[in-house]
């Protein structure tokens, strides 16, 4: 019975942190934000320009981007639709609970697992859509009425949304948007994106079975000691994530792998080695790899010497963001403007959505308004996150990065580095075969230790 008590008083607390988290964070989709009208603006590698002869600054909240194009030339809903294409992944409640816990939402604490997701999500696109694919209903979504941005407010939304998806899949009709415009071949090759699309969604769903999903993160972050209502540096989401993404079971992931940075140093044949191992199916294949790179951007408060690096690297197509925000509070960096960052935030709370139905709405996992912060408000601990295809894309990236590192540092040290050779040839323990019941190697460990208290070496 106390274990009952403890569990009603938990669940309690939880539907009044959502409560207050929503209260908190209602702003998220209603404010405002102002882009210059005579600066170029980055996202995940694409440039977009909506200079004009008039000068002065635009608003974009969502609601008034349809204003804006009747205002300016440029390209304003070119970068709209290629910004709500990117997958939106928030705090969630009425979930599945999960184990070990009585926690049906992660309202409050579960913002860097988000952003992780959402830099994954990003990787996950590159490899199976590319970069140049937009979501073809990007700009149906209606921020007007996001106050109330919930799971009724998707019913309502997406009814004719549901329906069109329902027409699409009929080979003889086409959807609204490409009524009598595009061939069937091209019609084909759209319901092939847009079924990865949803898989890559699917397997950010918040149930036990997802792939990706906040319930699968948890317990591979009990390797490094972390529970359920704990918070996650940015450090122990990337070991979190290459773990997930290593122990993933779907025939469509055995094409990717993830390599994480030990101690700011990419260790190139470690990487390539990632690239090239066995799939199984026995058969040898190249794989892509998702790179991440925890970094530290200064002490106490990040250093404004690093800004033109992270803005060559948002500037990057095969950058896939950085999970980063400010402190203790995470956001998903996926470009800029001029000395502002362009991110996604996580901390509005949504309701549950079953990714196992048919045709389960899309609304909520795509954001309808972006936002910016100046990057001196920046926390400076975070992940910078890269795709590579191949390994000759790894071979180039390498260099490009390393190039741009050694141009963009003040002090004797970069940020991070690249390395020819294993990190064995360096004294650095590696470990790539473990026991199944332990995730985690012990050098693993020690290092994720170190890298929750978020203490880095400052060179």
């Amino acid at each position: 019975m106390e274990a009952t008590g403890t569990d009603e008083v938990e669940k309690i607390k939880s539907k009044f942190m959502s409560a207050w988290h929503n209260m908190k964070y209602s702003w998220v989709l209603k404010t405002k934000t102002y882009f210059s009208r005579n600066s170029p603006v980055f996202l995940l590698g694409k440039c977009y320009h909506f200079k004009t002869d008039e000068s002065g600054e635009l608003s974009t909240d969502g609601s008034n981007f349809d204003k804006i194009n009747t205002e300016i030339s440029g390209n304003v809903e070119e970068f709209r639709k290629d910004f709500i294409s990117r997958i939106w992944l928030t705090y969630r409640e009425e979930f599945p609970q999960i184990k070990g816990s009585a926690l049906t939402t992660d309202c409050g604490w579960g913002c860097t697992l988000r952003t992780g997701q959402m830099l994954l999500a990003q990787g996950l696109m590159l490899h199976f859509l590319g970069r140049a694919w937009v979501w073809p209903d990007a700009l149906d979504i209606d921020n007007s009425d996001s106050e109330s941005w919930t799971a009724h407010t998707v019913k309502k939304l997406t009814a004719s949304f549901e329906a069109s998806l329902t027409a699409e899949r009929e080979p003889k009709i086409l959807s609204n948007h490409h009524q009598g415009t595009l061939k069937r071949n091209c019609d084909v090759n759209e319901m092939r994106n847009e079924v990865y699309h949803r898989k890559i969604i699917s397997w950010f769903g918040d149930s036990p079975l997802a792939a990706f999903g906040l319930h699968q993160l948890i317990e591979y972050g009990k390797k490094s000691g972390k529970i359920a209502g704990d918070w996650y540096g940015p450090a122990v989401v990337a070991h979190i994530l290459r773990k997930a993404v290593e122990e993933a079971r779907d025939p469509e992931l055995q094409g990717v792998t993830v390599y994480v940075a030990q101690d700011c140093t990419v260790y190139s044949s470690d990487v390539i080695d990632r690239q090239s191992s066995f799939m199984d199916s026995g058969k040898a294949d190249t794989k892509a790899v998702i790179i991440l790179v925890p970094v530290r951007l200064g002490g106490e408060r990040t250093n404004m010497d690093y800004l033109e690096f992270v803005k060559g690297i948002l500037s990057l197509e095969y950058c896939v963001g950085i999970i980063g925000g400010k402190p203790k509070q995470s956001y998903y960096f996926a470009g800029f403007q001029d000395d502002s960052l362009i991110y996604m935030d996580p901390h509005y709370c949504q309701s549950f959505v079953d990714v196992s139905i048919k045709d389960f709405p899309l609304e909520s996992f795509h954001c309808p308004s972006p936002k910016k912060m100046s990057f001196k408000k920046m926390d400076p601990s975070c992940t910078i996150g890269f795709y590579c295809r191949t390994v000759q894309d790894f071979e180039k990236a390498s260099e490009e990065i390393t190039k741009m590192l050694k141009s963009s540092s003040k002090e004797k040290y970069p940020l991070f580095t690249f390395v020819k050779g294993h990190s064995r040839d360096y004294d650095f323990a590696s470990s790539p075969l473990r026991e199944e019941n332990d995730l985690f190697s012990e050098d693993e460990k020690k290092r994720l230790k170190r890298f929750s208290t978020e203490e880095f070496v400052l060179l």
